[in-house]
């Protein structure tokens, strides 16, 4: 790639000759252009499955079916807006879900 010795802009190819698009400047001599492009592999993308999606926090308390110790713990607010947030929690071993409202 060649530049304008003048204004600094990429010169074009005109009719027979390269030139700059700016300032008018004309080249006398024949540029050679060349391009060139480094690909590399790309690692392949990991797939999460099954268990793996649970990315929720762990807290202590105790399931009501199982007796299990740990839950996920999430919230969502189910009623209006004035009122408190509804607390789930998830057994970490039977799957058993629960709700909490304050």
């Amino acid at each position: 790639m060649e530049f304008c010795p003048k204004c600094g802009a990429v010169l074009i190819q005109k009719r027979k000759n390269f030139g700059c698009a700016r300032c008018n400047y004309s080249s006398k001599d024949k540029i050679k252009i060349s391009t060139s492009e480094k690909i590399s592999e790309k690692s392949e993308i990991g797939v999460v499955t099954g268990k793996d999606t649970e990315t929720l926090p762990v807290v202590a308390e105790k399931c009501k079916k199982c007796g299990n110790e740990k839950a996920y713990f999430w919230t969502v607010q189910t009623r209006s807006g004035d009122e408190a947030e509804t607390k789930f929690f998830k057994c970490t071993k039977c799957e058993n879900i629960c709700r909490e409202y304050r």
